[in-house]
């Protein structure tokens, strides 16, 4: 029955991939943008689908032999480029082109072709306020356009507001040059730790702690697994029946507890430098833990210890936490501020989701249809994790992240309808005991 069950999950990623890896009409320009102290930067992303392809694939390809040349992209890129208007406190910049990478003809005609490019252009000299200004004139309806800034690496640079018009084709974003080395210099450390505490990125660092956690399906799918056979009881080797409700919630409340302090300690180890770990091996030790946990929910590995299992896991997962902080250039008060910020949105999203499915599970638990819910999935977060396995050790390519995604795009849907079926499976196995009790016969029959 495993065996099928594992074989018909492999079945569903692979065919969800196809249906969902294609992306079909619209040509999408993403641009990201990074201010530094004296420059700033824009990366583009021009992802073009398959119903309007064949038009991008002629606006670069001018002569049509069929191959794009390095004249032919950096054509293109200057007319994406020169679409565009930026201005710092209304005084004009003109960017430059910093790259260009192009998929091939055959990736964009399938839709999953990427085209990046990256210029730059230089910040003239101004106050501690300072407002940026992109807008894109080649507005085309067969385009979506999306607008987003990043975490500045430069602690000295605080955002503090974007504001977008409906379609994206008009940004502004506000932020500030300040020089905390020396008001900490001049003041001490009070102001610094003021200033950090209070500033408007660490509010966007919570969010980005919430956002890390949603999109970072590996994370919750561990935990998720892990707290599948919590409500059950131990019979031998097997997972018999369902714990009192107390028993069950005081098991699940040291397994989030333990996962949380876990990442919590590795995370601000991390985020200071007291311990460095290739990413690599963090993030196939991050589906490793995925793949333990399901052979546990399958068939009960570490009865009783599932706690101690989650803080061990929970030291790994708090490693590829850190990574995403410490890309951010952060300073000592502005990352000690930015740890806690960052670790309350990965807690706050996490509580979230276990709120979500927790009456769920214990409900379900009660009833015979859980071996169901149990087994499959476990069976599920057994074949993504060797999916994850094989990209991360080997470097195989597969289709586990697009199905995983698109699974979590519905995590709402699924959880409301996980708890109807919870209540449904509870009411019908009650309504067939209380027949049993009083003589009366089941509906199901003999």
């Amino acid at each position: 029955m495993i065996l099928r069950l594992v074989a018909a999950a492999w079945i569903i990623l692979s065919a969800a991939a196809v249906a969902s890896a294609h992306r079909l009409d619209e040509c999408l320009q993403a641009t990201l943008i990074s201010v530094e102290r004296d420059h700033v930067l824009l990366s583009i992303r021009v992802i073009p689908g398959v119903a309007v392809s064949s038009s991008v694939i002629s606006s670069i390809d001018s002569n049509r032999d069929g191959i794009i040349s390095q004249s032919e992209q950096r054509a293109y890129a200057e007319r994406v480029i020169g679409g565009l208007s930026l201005s710092a406190d209304g005084e004009g910049l003109k960017p430059g082109l910093v790259s260009a990478d192009f998929p091939t003809i055959e990736q964009m005609r399938e839709g999953i072709g990427e085209i990046h490019i990256a210029c730059e252009a230089g910040l003239p000299d101004g106050g501690i306020d300072r407002r940026l200004v992109l807008e894109s004139h080649n507005q085309d309806t067969a385009t979506v356009y999306l607008v987003n800034c990043l975490v500045p690496r430069d602690p000295d640079i605080r955002i503090d507001a974007q504001k977008r018009n409906e379609d994206q084709t008009h940004y502004e974003l506000d932020f500030a040059r300040t020089d905390s080395s020396s008001a900490s210099a001049r003041h001490g450390w009070r102001p610094g730790m003021r200033d950090a505490i209070w500033t408007q990125g660490t509010a966007s660092l919570f969010r980005l702690g919430m956002r890390h956690i949603a999109e970072g399906t590996d994370h919750l799918l561990f935990l998720l697994v892990l707290l599948l056979p919590a409500p059950l009881l131990v019979m031998g080797s097997r997972w018999a029946a369902a714990a009192d409700v107390r028993h069950s919630l005081l098991r699940i409340l040291q397994i989030v507890t333990a996962f949380t302090v876990g990442h919590s300690l590795t995370l601000g180890l991390a985020a200071f430098g007291a311990i460095r770990v290739p990413a690599r091996p963090v993030e196939v030790l991050i589906a490793v833990s995925i793949f333990v946990s399901a052979i546990h929910a399958l068939r009960p590995l570490f009865p009783g210890k599932e706690a101690a299992i989650a803080g061990f896991f929970g030291l790994i997962h708090g490693l590829a936490f850190a990574s995403t902080l410490g890309e951010l250039g952060l300073g000592l008060w502005q990352r000690l501020a930015g740890i806690l910020a960052f670790n309350l949105g990965i807690e706050t999203m996490q509580l979230a989701v276990v709120a979500a499915t927790l009456p769920s599970l214990i409900v379900m638990s009660r009833t015979r249809a859980y071996s169901f819910v149990r087994v499959g999935g476990a069976a599920f977060a057994g074949v993504a994790s060797v999916g994850w396995i094989a990209e991360r050790l080997a470097g195989l390519k597969s289709s586990v992240d697009i199905v995983v995604n698109g699974v979590a795009l519905h995590a709402a849907w699924i959880a409301a309808g996980l708890f109807f079926v919870s209540l449904v499976c509870w009411r019908t196995q009650n309504c067939r005991a209380a027949k049993t009790a009083s003589g009366m016969p089941s509906a199901a029959g003999p």
